[in-house]
């Protein structure tokens, strides 16, 4: 992991491996360039391109003012100068997947392809209401172990994974200190989070329209509370030649190296010219 300045001197962390086609990695909300180790092993030979937002992981923290969509676009389109990167696939796990749709708005010659896991123009409330109860707060579990061994019960919707991915998961995902467990982000997160969930509805299916003729994959968890089967399926019939694949046993967010997912980005990766 290495860093560079933006121009508002927030120090961003990232990560290169590999070599050809440059492919941009962009997690979730409160996520880091760690969620995307479970897939590296089995993507087809690329350049791979890792970021913390700011204020997540490995970045600094620059307050919830600056927590927004446009800020994590402008700033991965600075990744990708400072890399010397004129265009790259983007691979968008939830947020990601939304500031994916905002580059093909704002800077399209710079896309190469999208792959969105597991979001889409229309966010299900349920979800956010779910992802409103926890994000910026700290575990209650006292260890990575008693953490992990409670994911189960507190992950609906996800069936057949091992422990050993929830102990990966309670590690990536929360720091261990003295007074406890922490999560890995700024917790005035929670602040930008809020003051979006709070303020209008936006609509997000120009978002969507605006990659027209940019190579799409969507990958959908087949219990997911955040993308709904239906606005995937008007999705697919908006864009009939998008990748697609559904992960049985997972809801908000498949791992992506689930066979179904790895089949979907392999396929995907193949049809983008670099």
């Amino acid at each position: 992991m290495t860093t560079f300045i933006t121009a508002d001197g927030t120090s961003i962390a990232y990560d290169v491996q590999g070599t050809g086609l440059p492919v941009l990695c962009l997690p979730g909300l409160t996520r880091t360039m760690g969620d995307f180790a479970y897939m590296m092993p089995h993507l087809p030979p690329c350049r791979l391109i890792r970021m913390d937002y700011r204020g997540r992981g490995g970045s600094g923290w620059s307050g919830a003012a600056t927590y927004t969509l446009p800020q994590e676009a402008k700033d991965a389109l600075a990744l990708l100068d400072h890399l010397g990167v004129a265009r790259a696939a983007v691979i968008g796990t939830s947020r990601g997947g939304l500031i994916g749709m905002l580059l093909a708005v704002l800077a399209k010659d710079r896309l190469a392809g999208l792959c969105l896991n597991d979001i889409g123009p229309v966010i299900e409330h349920g979800g956010l209401e779910r992802i409103k109860d926890y994000v910026g707060r700290n575990p209650l579990s006292p260890t990575h172990a008693t953490l992990a061994a409670a994911m189960p019960r507190n992950m609906p919707g996800f069936a057949n994974v091992p422990d050993s991915r929830w102990t990966e998961e309670a590690h990536l995902h929360y720091h261990s200190g003295p007074g406890g467990l922490t999560v890995t982000y700024d917790p005035a997160l929670r602040d930008a989070f809020l003051a979006a969930f709070d303020g209008p509805a936006a609509d997000l299916w120009p978002l969507f329209d605006a990659c027209a003729g940019v190579p799409l994959a969507l990958i959908r968890g087949a219990n997911s509370d955040l993308l709904s089967a239906e606005t995937a399926a008007e999705m697919r019939r908006r864009r009939p030649d998008m990748d697609f694949a559904e992960v049985p046993d997972r809801a908000h967010i498949p791992f992506l190296d689930e066979p179904e997912a790895v089949a979907c980005l392999t396929a995907w990766q193949g049809r983008i010219r670099s």
